[in-house]
């Protein structure tokens, strides 16, 4: 995928990765520990190489500072969440609040976010930080929404608004801030939807994974969402399909939980999602049709596409 779209952006998400470092230092000992342990934790930076391959070649500073705040809202959200689900791993690492407890985790992911904001307004353009604070608000409603749905059926339509509001959101907002920042304003709208397709078929193929990825490759237990009363459409599906499915069993524990895995694959739901999230990669390929950006980012971009359904493959 790097190597698509030439050295420029490989350059560009190398100095990403330098001022990631630099940003989550210098604020306290304990701050910067545990920010770093966060940052090494690792992941396919995926978020900030949308930053990048949204944007026109031309001026790199603020398409970094944009990659890096979409970077730290990411990683800031995180510490929350496993705070909210007292997570003990995250990609396979022990969490901030594993090794140091709710109240270090909770300052963590308050200190990265605010980093995030810092790092835009650093850059003095408004309107990439009301992306980002557009995006941070879906965020945070994604989160109540799923919390007020802990344990029970939803609808089909509501999981869906819930993803796009947790996952689909941040997406869009790295496409926009890259087109925004990277000087193709003209392009945003089209690069947001592609982002926004792409950040649905990615939470869809997730929740497959959650119930049938093995723990050396999630980096977490399997049936984590089971455990912590998420019901994602996999189980919605699967429910629907299969009526004596309990849609509670993580409240009886781990083995409860691998029968239901279990039961759920049985279904056929898991190949239905997985359907639906490519119908959403290739919506979003489709708002790539009417753009110039040049052959090496448009190629990128779909390999990005292309690379979220290869990652559960």
């Amino acid at each position: 995928m790097l190597e698509a779209a030439g050295p420029r952006l490989t350059a560009l998400i190398t100095q990403t990765e330098d001022r990631l470092t630099t940003v989550s230092s210098g604020h306290g000992a304990e701050l910067t520990a545990h920010a770093h342990s966060t940052l090494e934790a690792g992941g396919k930076r995926l978020r900030p190489i949308l930053v990048c391959l949204c944007a026109a070649p031309g001026d790199g500073p603020p398409v970094v500072s944009a990659a890096v705040a979409v970077e730290l809202l990411h990683m800031a959200t995180l510490v929350h969440d496993d705070v909210l689900d007292r997570a003990a791993l995250r990609r396979g690492h022990p969490t901030v609040y594993a090794q140091a407890g709710r109240r270090a985790a909770t300052a963590t992911g308050d200190f990265l976010f605010s980093r995030a904001f810092a790092e835009l307004a650093a850059e003095s353009n408004p309107h990439s930080v009301a992306v980002l604070s557009e995006a941070s608000s879906a965020l945070a409603r994604g989160e109540l929404m799923q919390r007020a749905d802990a344990w029970r059926a939803v609808s089909q339509e509501r999981y869906l608004e819930r993803c796009r509001l947790k996952t689909a959101r941040l997406f869009e907002a790295a496409c926009r801030l890259g087109a925004i920042s990277g000087g193709r304003p003209d392009a945003a709208d089209a690069l947001g939807a592609f982002g926004a397709g792409i950040g649905l078929a990615f939470q869809l193929l997730d929740d497959v994974l959650d119930i049938e990825g093995p723990p050396e490759r999630t980096g977490k237990p399997r049936g984590t969402d089971l455990l912590d009363g998420t019901v994602t459409l996999p189980l919605i599906l699967a429910a629907q399909w299969d009526p004596a499915l309990d849609i509670t069993a993580g409240r009886s524990g781990a083995d409860a939980v691998a029968f239901t895995c279990d039961r759920v694959a049985a279904t056929g739901a898991l190949a239905e999602v997985r359907r639906r999230a490519l119908g959403f990669v290739s919506e979003a390929k489709g708002c790539l049709a009417d753009l110039d950006l040049g052959g090496g980012e448009s190629r990128a971009l779909e390999l990005v596409a292309d690379g979220v359904v290869a990652r559960y493959a």
